[in-house]
């Protein structure tokens, strides 16, 4: 790596945790999730945001997202989600990569969502955390989530999620701690073309974040999406094209002091014919 290009990460990692921004939580997490709360907009990525979600999708899918960190290299995000409803429940595998043979975090998850009765869904992840820094080696840590749905009416869902309840640590000898993070999330639908979503993010150590965003439908093969996180100002927008049993997105976040992310979405429903 560049030293330019270090010292330029250095100030962007520093800028970042002084806006309530973590490195383990991806900016995309706020456009990937905002189906979670939601019966009708559920996909493959919406269990990174809360597990349940899994429960409320009735065929395969899978899927990569992508993302520039505005726009270097070496901040770049790459996320596989996979999804796989069964008899006994439904099941869900995911990895994310950031950054660059120098330094880069990894995680790989596996997570697991059923139906309580119709009003209640659940859902657990366990996951392996690994950071490497190039000349200091790697760490790892094992971790966990889980989060229920409360489906209050057709229109209206609710749940919490909890990630790493029990603040576990990297390495033998304990040098970093992975964050506990515990969220609030709420989405209504006022129709099949419509979802209004809101999260509120409580992290360790960092101030509240609220992220709020909308889905808009204007045809059935074709989204919009849009929306804000406060504790750093971050707006973000993008839009979606179904075509048979194929999704692509392209989206983008923009932060006032760092710049845009940009990012681009892939995703294949297995089912034979998309409803």
């Amino acid at each position: 790596m560049k030293i330019a290009h270090l010292l330029l990460w250095l100030v962007i990692c520093s800028a970042l945790h002084s806006y309530g921004q973590s490195s383990h939580v991806p900016v995309s997490y706020a456009y990937t999730g905002i189906g979670a709360y939601s019966q009708h907009s559920v996909d493959a990525f919406s269990f990174l945001s809360n597990q349940a979600a899994l429960a409320q999708l009735k065929s395969a899918e899978a899927g990569v997202f992508a993302e520039k960190r505005f726009l270097l290299d070496e901040l770049s995000a790459y996320t596989a989600a996979v999804a796989l409803p069964t008899a006994s429940g439904n099941f869900g595998l995911k990895t994310n990569y950031y950054g660059n043979a120098d330094y880069n975090e990894s995680v790989i998850g596996l997570a697991y969502g059923r139906n309580l009765g119709d009003k209640m869904d659940v859902g657990v992840q366990f996951n392996y955390n690994r950071i490497l820094a190039a000349g200091y080696g790697s760490a790892n840590v094992i971790s966990a989530e889980v989060g229920t749905i409360i489906h209050v009416s057709k229109q209206l869902n609710t749940g919490i999620h909890i990630n790493n309840p029990v603040a576990m640590k990297y390495g033998k000898n304990n040098d970093e701690k992975l964050p506990s993070v515990y969220s609030f999330g709420i989405g209504y639908e006022p129709s099949d073309k419509a979802l209004l979503n809101m999260e509120i993010i409580k992290q360790e150590d960092e101030p509240v974040n609220i992220n709020a965003g909308f889905q808009y439908k204007p045809a059935d093969q074709v989204f919009v999406r849009a929306g804000i996180s406060t504790a750093t100002s971050r707006v973000w927008l993008g839009a979606g094209l179904l075509w048979k049993n194929f999704r692509i997105d392209v989206m983008s976040s923009y932060h006032s002091q760092l710049g845009l992310s940009p990012g681009v979405l892939f995703l294949m429903n297995f089912k034979k014919k998309r409803e």
